[in-house]
């Protein structure tokens, strides 16, 4: 019996944490779509080449803020594979960066139309610094979760949990680095964020001990 009411609180904590992935992840596929629609179609199709060329800014932004959101929901995946149950605090943390992955919108169109502009080193604090606060936002999560093993799972590797922290800890310090960078030079903060964009897209596709192993599967008799 004690078995049973075991196994029944196991299942409805993973069906609990599978819907909030899931809705999670609508947020994600809704904000990493709506980057596309910030790239305004040329209606000068006489010129369309030149067009295309001179919207460079706006494929920039898209690109950047593309790779950053994908990277985001892939560590948001790994998260979610040592949690096993969420409280009220972690759904509202949760939640926070849930609205603020759907604000990337807003500096991503702001760069793209501010970019070749006088006003470019304001539009790239706000896009480097929204990084930031994700950054932070992100690292709350995680650590909200993982104090005293808080929502992880009973399974979780000890030394895989220690390696996300350390991972987690620098992001906030690179993209703080791009919001700095801004302040002196527009481009090189353009740089380092596309930098970290491709370093971070590299060392996912790695591995890296970054994604927890699937569980093998049971030998049949």
């Amino acid at each position: 019996m004690g078995e049973e009411r075991e196994v029944a609180r196991v299942t409805a904590a993973e069906r609990d944490t599978g819907r909030l992935e899931a809705f999670s992840d609508g947020v994600f596929a809704i904000a990493i779509t709506l980057l596309i629609l910030e790239i305004p179609i040329t209606t000068n199709s006489k010129h369309l080449g030149p067009e295309l060329l001179h919207r460079w800014p706006s494929f920039l932004a898209y690109a950047i803020s593309f790779v950053v959101i994908l990277i985001m929901w892939v560590n948001h995946h790994m998260v979610f594979k040592l949690i096993d149950h969420a409280d009220r605090r972690f759904l509202m943390i949760n939640g926070i960066l849930l609205m603020l992955i759907t604000f990337v919108n807003y500096p991503t169109a702001l760069l793209a139309d501010y970019l070749t502009t006088p006003q470019s080193r304001t539009a790239m604090l706000v896009y480097s610094g929204t990084f930031v606060v994700v950054a932070l936002c992100f690292n709350l999560l995680w650590r909200y979760a993982s104090s005293n093993r808080r929502l992880l799972s009973a399974t979780a590797d000890p030394a895989l949990v220690s390696a996300i922290s350390r991972a987690f800890r620098f992001g906030p310090l690179m993209y703080f680095a791009a919001f700095v960078a801004a302040l002196i030079s527009v481009p090189l903060s353009i740089a380092i964020s596309a930098g970290l964009a491709i370093y971070y897209a590299i060392y996912g596709l790695r591995g890296d001990g970054a994604i927890a192993p699937e569980p093998e599967p049971a030998a049949s008799d």
